[in-house]
């Protein structure tokens, strides 16, 4: 870490450094911090204790298995940080995804041969689910679960050796999903969308919680899915509608910035749900591909009535602000770095990469800016 991030860090620690009672605690998170932080290539418990000078992994692995802390509060401390920085209450954006962290054995809290993203294949690994924000000013990671298959949650005894309680029942990656935007929304920070892939948008309880909210989505659906049409109790698969659109219902756009250039696409949308809610609209969007004309996405969207569709396809193209932040995550602040097993230990080691990964978006925010310091809110650790 450079000097010129000293005071920027300090101010950044102590926001949440009350969580940590004790002054060894305390010390042992700056310097977790400091090391995921710092260029080491891999940011575990052993590499992070020598780039602290420590001559073993034991205090690491001690704040993250022993020392009595609150990851949770920790959490909400980040994501508090996060929007205060870059909050936007028309543009901020809620963003739900998942990604898988690759591992061996069979130890490892909700370790399993499943399909991970990131290998692109069933692997054994488990699976995060994360809600990222993100705004024109930047974007950061917020809040996280650990994915449990149904082969721990029915074997109590194998989730007690590796911590988990049994009050943990078996929770879908979507349920998850709700149970993070729930916080969100609870916690009152600013937002205008939310965005998520197939997996969350096709699940029916998601929709109609957001929509009961009355919170603008573009929620990815497979081609499957079902939707009310404008016609009396009319029903048709995503698909079906789009293909029956005259060629000149699609639009050329961009939505968004890519490493090549904008990324353009031909966009349509149609009218579904024949009893509309006043001053509310809801779409079956696609978005289809340039080169590849049978490559077409499908999207339902719930928005403020005479929103444009321009709106709509930005919301849609802010889904790779989440994939940013796993790719910085894991190769700047040591997401996937971890060689831990307990649950508890999980979400402590995710926790503080992702406030790592906070603070580097902040950061990037306030050198805009200008501003060297950040203000601190609560200036006692050590």
């Amino acid at each position: 870490m450079t000097d010129g991030w000293t005071g920027a860090f300090d101010d950044f620690v102590a926001r949440f450094a009350g969580r940590f009672g004790r002054v060894e605690p305390r010390r042992r998170m700056v310097s977790y911090l400091r090391g995921l932080l710092s260029e080491t290539e891999r940011k575990n418990s052993w590499t992070l204790a020598e780039a602290a000078g420590d001559g073993g992994p034991q205090g690491m692995q001690r704040l993250l298995n022993h020392y009595l802390w609150d990851a949770d509060a920790v959490r909400d401390d980040v994501r508090d940080a996060v929007v205060e920085r870059l909050g936007d209450p028309e543009w901020g954006i809620l963003i739900l995804d998942e990604t898988g962290f690759l591992k061996k054995g069979v130890r490892s809290a909700g370790v399993a041969r499943q399909y991970s993203g990131t290998a692109g294949r069933i692997e054994n690994s488990q699976v995060g689910v994360f809600l990222a924000y993100g705004s024109g000013m930047g974007r950061a990671l917020i809040d996280r679960e650990l994915y449990l298959p149904k082969e721990w949650t029915s074997n109590r005894e194998r989730c007690r050796a590796a911590g988990i309680g049994d009050d943990v029942e078996f929770t879908t990656k979507p349920d998850l999903g709700l149970r993070m935007l729930k916080r969100a929304v609870e916690s009152g920070i600013p937002f205008g969308w939310v965005t998520a892939d197939e997996v969350y948008g096709q699940t029916s309880r998601i929709r109609i919680w957001l929509e009961e909210h009355d919170i603008p989505h573009v929620l990815a659906v497979p081609k499957s899915q079902m939707v009310m049409t404008m016609e009396f109790f009319g029903q048709a698969r995503a698909h079906k509608l789009i293909g029956e659109l005259p060629n000149d219902a699609w639009t050329r756009m961009s939505c968004g910035d890519g490493a090549h250039g904008p990324r353009e696409y031909d966009w349509a949308a149609a009218a579904i749900r024949p009893w509309r809610r006043q001053g509310w609209d809801h779409w079956l969007m696609a978005r289809r591909s340039v080169t590849d004309p049978t490559d077409i996405a499908y999207y339902i969207c719930f928005c403020p009535a005479g929103t444009p569709l321009e709106k709509l396809v930005q919301v849609a193209g802010s889904r790779w602000m989440v994939e940013e932040c796993f790719q910085t995550a894991k190769n700047e602040t040591g997401l996937d770095h971890y060689q831990v097993r307990g649950y508890t230990a999980w979400y402590r080691h995710i926790t503080l990469s992702m406030a790592a990964l906070a603070f580097l978006a902040i950061l990037r925010v306030e050198a805009k800016k200008g501003i060297r310091k950040l203000v601190p809110l609560n200036p006692s650790y050590p």
